[in-house]
Parts: C-alpha cells; structure tokens; sequence
C-alpha cells in the first residue's frame, strides 16, 4: 500500500458556485509535501463553507476506483482530476472503516473520517451527465482524512494501517447503503465521529 501522487491546487478555475473560483484542479507536486492540521501546504479551498476543516483535511482517491471509472467513461482519470490530493495504490479505500487511522511515511499520522460526497463543483469539473448520480451509484466515493500527526509526505511512501475500530461501517456503507443495525453498532462503539456522521447514524438507527 502506497501513495502514487500527492496533489495541490495548480490554480482557482472558474465554478459553478456563488464563490465563483473553484480549488478542485489538483496536480502532483515533486518532492515532500508538508502537512499540517488543515491540509497539504500550498493546497486551498474557496468555498469554506462546505469544504475543509480539521476534519476533511485531505481528500484520498485509490488508483484502482480511477481505473475503474476510466473504463465505465472511456477516458484517462489522471490523478488529481477528482480533486483528490492523494492518489493510492494497494489502499481499499471504500472498505476503510470510519476512525481507522494510517501512518503515511515515516511521519504523518491520519484518520478515515468521511466518504466525499459529490457536488454542482465535481459535475462542472468532469462534465459527464448526470455525473454526481452515477457517482453515487457506484459507491466508490474515497475518503476524507484528519491529520492526527504532522510531518511530510511525498509520491512513493509507503501506507501502514495502524488500528481499525470495532465496528462494521466503511466508507462504502456510509455513503450507500445505511444499515440500521450497523450504524447502531457503530455508535455503541468508542469510534471518534463527525457530528454530521453522528446525527446520520442516530436517524437511520432509530429506523430499527
């Protein structure tokens, strides 16, 4: 398991959005990349509001979901074109559970927080139709991370999966198909959660 690419903002494009520039166009960076509590240095984000924070510090995408998606659309998914800001190999992504935590390297320390959830910004950015439906469908949405130890990543290091909570929710779950029973599980556990996660869970637990 290892890091391909890491990924930055090259420049603001024009988006779909009210702050009128978009952060999305990721692209390799040469050499390490320091990471601190909020993200990669010299990564942005324009709309705030829904992007960002502590809690999606890093967005992570695995080669092989972009290899998949290139032979459902028949075109090249280059790294960073999801606006992920790393690129995996060897990572099951999608079946990472929620609070499970990785060493990146030698140094960085993070912890699987949440699946990406598509927006108006992704469609403008892949111009397919009905993008953010067909990305949904397919359940391969990659992971937000929150950096618990700082330090410095570069393409190549290697991916350690340090511990893994005692429930059954992944990435994949939360973002498809929500099971009662797994997600009453899950909150009975002592996993870390979003608040937004939480509040998710509680409704499609009292569902039982």
């Amino acid at each position: 398991m290892r890091v391909l690419t890491v990924n930055v903002v090259e420049k603001l494009i024009p988006g779909p959005k009210e702050t009128g520039l978009t952060a999305i166009d990721k692209r390799p960076q040469a050499g390490r990349v320091q990471v601190g509590e909020l993200g990669l240095a010299g990564d942005r984000v324009c709309d705030t509001k829904n992007h960002g924070g502590p809690d999606l510090a890093i967005y992570a995408y695995a080669d092989e979901d972009a290899n998949w998606w290139s032979a459902q659309l028949g075109r090249e998914i280059p790294t960073g074109l999801f606006g992920e800001n790393l690129r995996t190999e060897g990572l099951d992504i999608t079946g990472a559970l929620l609070g499970e935590t990785w060493r990146i390297g030698a140094e960085v320390e993070v912890m699987v927080r949440a699946p990406r959830i598509p927006c108006i910004t992704f469609q403008h950015r892949m111009q397919e139709p009905h993008w953010v439906k067909r990305f949904h469908q397919a359940g391969r949405p990659g992971a937000y991370l929150k950096v618990l130890r700082t330090g410095s990543i570069g393409a190549g290091d290697p991916v350690e999966v340090l511990s893994r909570p005692d429930h059954e929710v992944t990435i994949g779950l939360m973002f498809g198909q929500q099971e009662p029973a797994k997600m009453q599980r899950m909150l009975d556990s002592d996993v870390d959660l979003m608040d937004e996660l939480r509040e998710t869970a509680q409704r499609v637990a009292a569902r039982a």
